[in-house]
């Protein structure tokens, strides 16, 4: 077995360590190099198998990781290290939003310091199909996701979206379960964290916090595609717009 590539989890953390540095790489003797590379090999992502090969997330492979970072900034003068797509789309994620990169990071070093994440299974639709997850890593949907499932903060969810005797439709597209599905789909919709958790913090959640949803508009909202972040029910809806705006898809072309 060869030691895995890195994921979008373990690029947070290499990012946020070469963004603190002032995008400058770590040395294998460095401190924080050491102490990034006993973080990574406590991630819950990697098989026992991964972890048991030699030179797995070692402090010279860390700081190699450092390197990729800090050479492939464009602001970087000099020739670049070769590194994958992953590692230039959080380059980039770093740029674009380094607050926000930094809280993920935060969060997820917080969620294994306390033993949190390592608590949480890993859970349906926390990667895509295609294999991809967040920029902001798969551990961090895995705890929404956990907490979206919990069965009595669902049940709260719904009994607030149907106070004043207001429908139970999804807030993205106005589908009603009901309407649809008749006694089969009454009452049932599906609850989703508006704000990502490493935003939001973790403070308990609040019920304004969560949007009813069908479960296409949910599945979206978190779907998965390299180098972006899952989607809030308002992007959701702009997108949605925007693409009907468009026209219906050209009709593809008959079998000969």
């Amino acid at each position: 077995m060869r030691i895995p590539a890195w994921t979008e989890d373990e690029l947070v953390l290499a990012g946020a360590r070469v963004v603190k540095n002032g995008w400058r790489e770590l040395r294998t003797g460095d401190p924080e190099v050491q102490e990034l590379s006993e973080l990574l090999q406590s991630l819950p992502i990697h098989p026992a198998e991964a972890h048991a090969i030699p030179g797995f997330r070692s402090p010279d492979s860390v700081s190699r990781k450092t390197s990729d970072f800090a050479t492939n900034h464009p602001a970087y003068s000099g020739r670049g290290t070769r590194c994958g797509e992953p590692t230039r789309l959080m380059i980039k994620a770093f740029i674009d939003r380094e607050a926000e990169m930094l809280e993920a990071a935060r969060s997820i070093e917080d969620g294994i310091g306390s033993g949190q994440l390592q608590l949480i299974p890993p859970q349906p639709g926390e990667i895509d199909d295609s294999g991809s997850t967040a920029i902001e890593g798969r551990l961090l949907v895995r705890q929404a996701l956990a907490r979206e499932r919990d069965p009595k903060l669902r049940k709260l969810k719904i009994k607030q979206a149907r106070q004043n005797g207001r429908p139970l439709r999804c807030e993205v597209c106005d589908f009603d379960f009901a309407r649809t599905y008749g006694a089969l789909g009454e009452g049932y919709i599906e609850v989703h964290h508006v704000t990502p958790l490493h935003i939001s913090g973790p403070r308990n959640t609040r019920l304004d916090d969560l949007a009813c949803l069908c479960a296409n508009c949910h599945r979206m909202c978190h779907k998965n595609r390299r180098g972006e972040s899952w989607r809030t029910p308002d992007a959701l809806r702009t997108l949605i717009r925007s693409t009907a705006s468009l026209g219906p898809h050209a009709a593809p072309a008959a079998d000969s």
